[in-house]
């Protein structure tokens, strides 16, 4: 069940509202866990014991840790034996396949690959176990030792799926104790129709453009089409997740809790260094955090310091995905960063504002080829055509999709970049117009184009449910 389905907008999310919020609040928290395990078992219903089994195991061996934390050598192998556990079953759901593949390749062999789907929001829910682990471990949190609160942390279903990646430190309190207004009810409702319009009425009509577009064989492909359908995606990736995000963050808000912000209009970056703190915080942060630093970060010299970030680029690539596009999408960010951190940096602080967001956007636009191509040599095709190298500049189709919809993308673009944010500021100033009258107008409307493209609607997919 996705946030941006009928099902859940009419039938399970105004249930759990209503339970939720006539009930004590002594009895939130096992009310919002019940129906937490329930969203998951409606969507993934043979994982539901992986899970718990996980959140079980973690619950036990954070307790056993900090109970010898005084046990530097046993600390040490509990910290070893969780980390490993974690990070061992999703490398089994995620990375077997992929693993035994290579393996026959290398060694010529012929193992059988049994064909394992992959449990729904593993790698972000197994990102936020280990970081709870290792904070247990550093002394940074005490284990949380009431099992409803700690399966309430892993299982909450608003940021389950797809994140954003939620520390345990930043909601240890509103765990405990969390302020459940109208006010933020109300900031939760907007919140989750901003994401709604976003997903619905832009990211998916965005996405039927790239599916075109993908289906062209190369040789037929033009300049004009190629350039079209990557800016589609890339619009359609970030409308698609931040969407997904501002819902969860929604969510959140409707049953008390305050999450971290995970987009921070990204596509206005002036180097790839900014476009990294901006995308996808959680995960950035995450990384910086839990493998960056303890590497060393940039502390013991340049040579080391290349080392991480190879490390932590090669990890954020395989993170996404079991496939060698992932990992050069990686490793080409990671390198891009680099050259930045130690070449670049005083040149793109000398250069126009314009310029350096045009260079960050090319290099993020070649990037989003790697991303989606799985087949490595039909991405680096594509690139080709993108800057000259096919036989077409204009081809029918580019101009139909041009034409057709050209309104959406300058529309897209202009959202993407804040152009409307400070539109709606200066219009409410100008017509001196109060903040709730437009706002509740404008989300209003949001909701109902939102709904109606749903009833009739076919494609509505979540880019980042398949990570």
């Amino acid at each position: 069940m996705v946030f941006s389905s009928l099902a859940f907008i009419f039938v399970f999310l105004p249930i759990v509202l209503v339970f939720y919020h006539i009930s004590p609040f002594k009895y939130k928290n096992i009310i919002l866990l019940g129906f937490s395990v329930l969203f998951y078992t409606l969507g993934e219903p043979k994982y539901i014991l992986l899970i718990i089994i996980s959140m079980m195991i973690n619950y036990i061996l954070s307790i056993l840790m900090y109970n010898n934390r005084n046990d530097k050598e046993k600390k040490n192998m509990i910290l070893f034996t969780i980390v490993l556990f974690n990070i061992g079953i999703l490398i089994f759901f995620k990375y077997y396949s992929f693993l035994i593949d290579n393996i026959n390749i290398i060694f010529n062999s012929n193992l059988r690959v049994k064909e394992i789907s992959l449990p729904l929001g593993i790698s972000f829910y197994t990102f936020q176990l280990i970081s709870y682990i290792v904070d247990v471990y550093r002394g940074k949190i005490i284990p949380q030792r009431n099992i409803i609160k700690f399966s309430l942390y892993v299982l909450m279903f608003p940021q389950l799926v797809a994140g954003p990646i939620v520390v345990y430190s930043d909601i240890e309190k509103q765990i405990d104790n969390r302020k459940i207004t109208l006010i933020k009810f109300g900031q939760g409702v907007e919140r989750f129709i901003i994401g709604l319009g976003k997903k619905v009425i832009i990211a998916n009509n965005l996405g039927i453009i790239w599916s075109e577009v993908k289906l062209v064989n190369q040789s037929n492909l033009s300049l004009l089409s190629a350039w079209i359908g990557i800016i589609a995606f890339t619009l359609q990736i970030y409308f698609d997740f931040s969407g997904y995000s501002d819902m969860a963050i929604g969510l959140g808000k409707m049953f008390g809790f305050d999450f971290l912000e995970n987009f921070n209009l990204p596509y206005i970056s002036k180097s790839i260094t900014e476009f990294w703190r901006r995308w996808h915080i959680s995960l950035g942060s995450w990384f910086k955090e839990y493998l960056y630093i303890p590497l060393g970060g940039n502390r013991r010299g340049e040579l080391i310091q290349l080392r991480n970030i190879i490390i932590v680029w090669f990890t954020t690539g395989l993170w996404h995905g079991a496939s060698w596009n992932f990992i050069v999408w990686g490793l080409y960010f990671g390198s891009v960063l680099y050259l930045e951190k130690t070449f670049f940096k005083k040149l793109l602080k000398r250069l126009p504002g314009r310029i350096c967001n045009l260079y960050t956007m090319l290099i993020v636009v070649i990037g989003w080829v790697f991303f989606d191509f799985e087949n490595i040599s039909v991405a680096i095709d594509y690139i080709k055509v993108m800057f000259g190298f096919g036989s077409i500049n204009v081809d029918n189709l580019g101009m139909y999709l041009l034409r057709t919809n050209i309104i959406l993308i300058i529309i897209s673009i202009m959202l993407a970049t804040g152009f409307f944010d400070n539109t709606l500021e200066k219009m409410k100033k100008f017509f001196k117009l109060k903040d709730l009258t437009l706002i509740l107008f404008i989300k209003f409307i949001i909701f109902i184009i939102s709904i109606s493209y749903l009833v009739s609607e076919s494609y509505n997919p979540f880019l980042y449910f398949r990570f």
